[in-house]
């Protein structure tokens, strides 16, 4: 067998037949992951530092990486592991994990559109796989809405393309965090890194007022309720950012109504 033959027979294997669509969602899928690359080191050290909290935290080495690939969600990783360790009640913990996660209801409204003719199950799939970074990647992209034909083939590939290379960033530096922790010294200073880290993922979807607001009740409420039993100052911070973003929407409406 020649070569050409059996490139053609892994690239079809992988993408789909007719070749010629099999190539075309080749292109999108690398496009995504090139699209990506800028966010890989922050999300890499975002990633290494809530694999490192994790088992710091108490967990053991299986419910660390039951956590890593099941919740797969370092914001609600972190505001929930201080709850696990402190003993809070599990309606607690999970109150505040769907709390800090509901801008995923965001992303998936706003990704509707150019997913809504693909199956219940791809959709859940791509549901899993979907993070900040996707979102902000895919929406400055086609801002202007979905497209129909070949554009929405190339939407959805590049769509699994930057998030295959997002879960796999942010899978294989938890790991390393994981079996890393107790060897990292902790004047190496990990939580200043994941600060870091977080704010050059955020910086980039501060586009708009209500994003900015949001963040900045969330900063002065974290650090006003900082003294709130089991480290609740994190639920406080989310709840009063969102519903500042929330309100600033509004108002912002209203006034474009009003003109």
């Amino acid at each position: 067998m020649t070569p050409q033959p059996l490139r053609l027979d892994r690239l079809t294997a992988l993408f789909g037949q007719p070749p010629a669509l099999a190539q075309a969602r080749r292109a999108a899928f690398v496009n995504g992951m090139r699209a990506y690359t800028p966010a890989a080191i922050a999300t890499g050290a975002w990633a290494l530092v809530t694999g490192v909290a994790t088992v710091r935290m108490g967990l053991h080495l299986g419910q660390s990486l039951a956590m890593s690939a099941f919740v797969y969600a370092g914001s609600a990783q972190l505001a929930s592991l201080p709850l696990i360790a402190a003993g809070a009640p599990i309606w607690l913990i999970l109150l505040t994990a769907t709390i800090v996660n509901l801008r995923f209801v965001i992303f998936s409204a706003g990704l509707h559109p150019y997913f809504r003719h693909l199956s219940l199950t791809q959709r859940l799939v791509l549901g899993y796989l979907t993070s900040d970074v996707g979102y902000l990647l895919v929406i400055r992209r086609w801002g202007g809405g979905p497209h129909e034909g070949a554009d929405r083939t190339e939407q959805t590939w590049f769509f699994l393309g930057l998030s295959v290379a997002n879960w796999f960033t942010w899978q294989s530096m938890s790991v390393v965090g994981i079996l890393m922790a107790d060897r990292i010294p902790p004047a190496w200073g990990m939580d200043f890194i994941g600060v870091l880290a977080l704010i050059t993922l955020v910086v980039p979807g501060l586009t708009d007022a209500p994003a900015v607001v949001g963040v900045l009740v969330a900063c002065v409420v974290a650090v006003l309720a900082n003294a709130l039993p089991l480290k609740l100052s994190v639920l406080a911070a989310v709840v009063a950012g969102v519903t500042a973003a929330m309100a600033t929407e509004v108002v912002r409406e209203r006034r474009g109504a009003g003109r």
